[in-house]
């Protein structure tokens, strides 16, 4: 192949990109902006910044109108997202993050789609002090959010292979390996000595690494970066959507290495055809002592080539479309100084969890729990949140959290299962088995009242819509059929509705676009089936096609392929076919 010379792309830099330059490596004025006390906010530049430390600025918008009619300020409040790499925590951290919701949060606990913790409702003046508290048990909030690489997801299954171990602390060490080398998060949060950096970025857009980062340097990515970890025969955690994937590939039950996946995403902007979801694309076969490099090397590429100049267009995935798979592959091995692999034959099943008891090699039990919406929450049918705490209290295995917002207690010791399981049974804990395999095959982002990007419901109206489709799936006899269905806010896909076979995306108050067939094991995209429709069109959509798929589906045919095959959409292999 002929190496194609390509350029960065050009144009003026946005505000975020002179915002990130001029920030003396993440530190602004955020010192300054959190000892003012006059507002419970800050401006919308300090708030980019702050997503580099962990944490959004969000406001309660059941109340906002209300609020403004009184003169009031919104009710700012801010979102802390903490980094749990490969979805794993101890028992005393679980404990901590429990405390501290209860004490500055909104008194829950979000579970999210990328396996990390997200605390709602903490007020500006105890950001500090809640932040100081994670640090203690040995988590952090640091590159949770911003334009840096993210939590790295990973198969959080103990019991699925014999390689998970060795595969989770791949998961570890790539975070830690591409987090921002900046000592300035320790400085604001942790009363770290100041350092003077030495090489401070000048006013201009220098892309190239240096002594404080010598991977990112001084502008970071143009966007966010995210990266998984899969184990097959399980896709869990939407390898495919990810920026950089890993697929496992194990011998005789060993890990001999990944293949590797660059170019998936799930986010787009309404009205735009140029946004679109991606799936990504294996280019290759690592060792598992490569992935490090692999990773790096990727990042650098996207720090050199993304777009700075439109955000909504600098998603990894669009440089590679841009520039073109192969090109990115010599530019890949040039960095490396050595060249992938080719792939190796994997095969993918599902993409959802193993609900209740499992038992791992080493006689250790596992206990995969559901829970509506990722939301850990007392209410009236279940004392979720005070169950949790006192199986922590006794639990000497550890929590995992899955990329399907459900939650494993881990490694629970023989001895302990007893014990864990009379909680679980006091508290109304369970794995879900009482409700439809819709229920327990669902997704969804908080949306609102608190993401300021969110148009619709998401979070507290799937599990009602779920609710009404319940009489026709009993009906049609697809009560226990698993469908994965997905419902975001907006169109930035934190819930991966792209790969639902059942989605709907946010458009209007009550109003979503509807989508249909995405495949079952996460390699296939969804596809526009009703625009702009609210609840009465969604049931009277739904049912007759539900009915029509448990009457005719093939044998063990999965609703995404059924719905192809009977030509309600047409299959979607590349996201730049997702709107034609």
């Amino acid at each position: 192949m002929t190496k194609q010379k390509v350029q960065p792309v050009g144009g003026t830099p946005s505000d975020v990109e002179q915002l990130k330059i001029e920030s003396n490596y993440l530190r602004g004025s955020l010192v300054e902006t959190l000892a003012n006390r006059v507002t419970g906010g800050m401006s919308d530049l300090d708030n980019r910044l702050m997503k580099f430390h962990g944490s959004y600025m969000q406001d309660d918008r059941d109340v906002r109108n209300e609020r403004q009619k009184q003169k009031l300020e919104p009710s700012y409040q801010f979102m802390l997202r903490v980094v749990t790499p490969g979805g794993v925590s101890t028992p005393e951290q679980w404990l901590e993050i429990d405390k501290l919701a209860q004490k500055y949060g909104s008194g829950s606990i979000r579970l999210t789609t990328r396996q990390a913790f997200q605390l709602h409702g903490v007020l500006k003046w105890n950001l500090k002090q809640t932040i100081r508290q994670i640090n203690d048990v040995m988590l952090t909030t640091l590159a949770a959010c911003g334009d840096v690489n993210r939590n790295v997801m990973c198969t959080p299954n103990p019991e699925q292979s014999e390689v998970h171990a060795e595969v989770h602390r791949w998961s570890e060490q790539l975070t830690k390996h591409l987090a921002p080398k900046t000592p300035a998060y320790h400085e604001i949060w942790l009363d770290g000595e100041k350092v003077d950096t030495g090489d401070k970025p000048k006013a201009e857009m220098g892309l190239a690494g240096n002594a404080v980062e010598p991977m990112y340097g001084p502008v970071y990515l143009p966007r966010k970066f995210k990266i998984g970890i899969a184990v097959p025969p399980s896709n869990d955690i939407d390898v495919y959507s990810q920026d950089l994937g890993y697929i496992a590939i194990m011998e005789k039950g060993k890990l001999v290495g990944f293949n590797v996946t660059v170019g998936g995403g799930m986010g787009m902007t309404h009205g735009d055809n140029n946004t679109y979801p991606q799936l990504g694309k294996v280019i290759g076969f690592c060792t598992p002592e490569q992935i490090l490099d692999v990773a790096e090397k990727t990042i650098t590429i996207q720090r050199d080539y993304g777009n700075r100049s439109v955000r909504k267009y600098a998603r990894f995935k669009y440089t590679i479309d841009r520039h073109g798979l192969d090109w990115f592959v010599e530019e890949l091995h040039e960095r490396l100084g050595w060249q992938l692999a080719p792939s190796r034959p994997f095969h993918f099943e599902s993409n959802g969890d193993r609900y209740g008891w499992s038992k791992n090699k080493n006689g250790k039990w596992n206990f995969a729990i559901y829970v509506n919406s990722g939301r850990i929450i007392d209410t009236d049918e279940s004392k979720l949140m005070t169950g949790l705490r006192e199986i922590a209290k006794i639990h000497t295995g550890d929590f995992r959290l899955t990329a399907n917002q459900n939650l494993i207690i881990g490694n629970v010791a023989a001895p302990k299962k007893k014990k864990i399981a009379e909680l679980m049974a006091q508290y109304g804990i369970t794995d879900g088995s009482e409700l439809v395999a819709l229920r327990r095959s669902s997704i969804s982002c908080v949306a609102l009242p608190t993401c300021g990007l969110a148009m619709a419901e998401a979070e507290r109206y799937l599990p009602t819509l779920i609710e009404k489709l319940e009489p026709v799936l009993t009906e049609v006899g697809l009560r226990d059929e698993e469908i994965n269905i997905r419902m975001t806010g907006c169109p930035n896909g934190c819930g991966r509705p792209a790969l639902g076979e059942v989605s709907f995306i946010g458009k209007s108050p009550g109003k979503y676009n509807m989508y249909l067939g995405a495949g079952f094991s996460g390699d296939r995209l969804s596809k526009l089936y009703r625009e702009n429709i609210g609840e009465t069109e969604i049931l009277d959509t739904l049912r007759p096609i539900l009915s029509h798929y448990a009457s005719d589906r093939e044998h063990g045919e999965h609703f995404g392929d059924f719905v192809i095959r009977s030509g309600y959409v047409k299959a979607v292999a590349d996201g730049t076919d997702f709107h034609s």
